[in-house]
């Protein structure tokens, strides 16, 4: 086997770990080809990497996430690199909601579908020290033919590590038993107003929304029947205490600060000044909304701290050795 589909390898290995512990859920076969059934896009087949799904929290949908995957070295992380991989997932996307064939290999019947795609950009050797995003200035969107109704999404290198983080946190908390196991725990969905949480047993998953918002929750159910665990993934910096006043009442709206919760927030490569700040916005909202007695105790144990900084990395010899077995 090459080292050139070793290192290819490696994406599908982490996004396998990592899309597992939001409670994404493989369907059909992996790394395939199929039929294009669009003559305008001149093609003979296109790609699935892999197909995830998830069912939506505030209406009755399954999402499926037709996935690209790249496994890329920092220098091969270009403008006209992402812009290719970007159109032909957007020409991908467009054939497979015609397409009866990838119908057959991904979808279930009986439920209602939504289809979008993902490009996950995995930088292998670690080396990518430029902000992604800046590829967005310079790729031309506005031509990528991306269906009428349909969305596509990009995890680059920064949304990856993100993620891997916040994967890796999980896994550290369960194995010290500061949160129980998967069975117990679900990513946390508000009651809204207008919206309506329909499937909040089965819904259990992180959306992509979620994933790409500004926090990520996990509500952990206690096994004994005791406090539940609210965990949080603060992704900003932290650097403005208006920042941590607007998470507090969101969370205090949502009744999630209460006696039965414990509430754990968590940052990566927050700003030097994150943790007087949040304190600082615990002292400001109990002046501002009145926080005596227990609600007072309730904000004051929060407790608030950082992720230590991992990159997941693979061996293309160990991955070589794998798939031989």
């Amino acid at each position: 086997m090459s080292e050139t589909s070793n290192v290819a390898k490696m994406a599908e290995l982490l996004s396998s770990e990592l899309f597992s512990e939001f409670f994404w859920k493989k369907s059909g076969p992996v790394d395939q080809n199929w039929k294009c059934v669009v003559e305008s896009h001149n093609k003979d087949t296109h790609p699935s990497d892999v197909v995830f799904y998830y069912d939506e929290p505030y209406k009755p949908v399954r999402t499926y996430v037709n996935c690209d995957l790249k496994s890329y070295s920092a220098e091969t992380i270009t403008t006209a690199q992402i812009y290719g991989a970007v159109r032909n997932l957007a020409l991908s996307l467009s054939c497979a909601e015609q397409s009866e064939e990838w119908r057959k290999k991904y979808l279930h019947d009986e439920v209602s579908a939504s289809v979008v795609g993902l490009l996950f950009v995995y930088n292998h050797d670690g080396a990518y020290s430029r902000n992604f995003r800046e590829i967005y200035k310079s790729v031309k969107f506005d031509d990528i033919p991306v269906p009428r109704g349909s969305r596509l999404f990009i995890f680059g290198p920064d949304e990856v590590q993100w993620l891997d983080n916040v994967h890796y946190e999980i896994n550290f908390l369960r194995g010290k038993r500061t949160i129980p196991d998967q069975e117990h725990c679900r990513f946390f969905y508000p009651q809204l107003v207008q919206k309506k949480n329909l499937r909040i047993e089965t819904a259990r998953a992180a959306t992509l929304e979620m994933l790409c918002g500004p926090w990520i929750s996990l509500l952990c159910e206690d096994p004994q029947g005791r406090e539940k665990t609210l965990l949080v993934f603060y992704r900003d910096r932290g650097s403005l205490t208006q920042e941590f006043l607007y998470l507090i009442d969101y969370l205090m709206h949502f009744q999630q600060i209460t006696p039965g919760v414990k509430v754990l927030i968590r940052t990566l490569d927050a700003d030097s000044t994150a943790a007087a700040n949040f304190e600082r916005a615990i002292e400001e909202y109990i002046i501002e909304f009145g926080g005596a007695g227990e609600a007072r105790a309730d904000l004051k144990r929060i407790e608030f701290a950082p992720i230590h900084k991992i990159h997941t990395s693979f061996s293309s010899e160990e991955i070589g050795m794998m798939r031989g077995q």
